[in-house]
């Protein structure tokens, strides 16, 4: 008898919510990071262009400093409502 992959995937699910959890939570730490050392997060990403032998330099660091944190902002406040959706949906 066949059966519909759609409630395969059912008796998978809790391996998922596992998957989702670390997900989450290495995008709140990362978020974290960024917001916490955003200079040292430019100075990786200046490295890795690089390697590529791209040379990359902003042109206002104070301005750089400001959205890097801004946008670490963003990924924390997401990670905690993706996390808050998937606990209570």
């Amino acid at each position: 008898m066949n059966t519909c992959p759609l409630l395969e995937l059912y008796k998978y699910s809790i391996n998922i919510s596992y998957v989702q959890l670390v997900v989450f939570v290495i995008a709140m730490v990362f978020g974290t990071l960024i917001m916490w050392k955003p200079r040292k997060v430019i100075e990786i990403e200046i490295a890795v262009y690089r390697a590529f032998n791209w040379k990359i330099e902003p042109i206002s660091m104070e301005k750089e400093i400001r959205n890097t944190r801004s946008t670490g902002a963003i990924v924390f406040i997401f990670g905690i409502a993706a996390l808050l959706y998937v606990m209570y949906a």
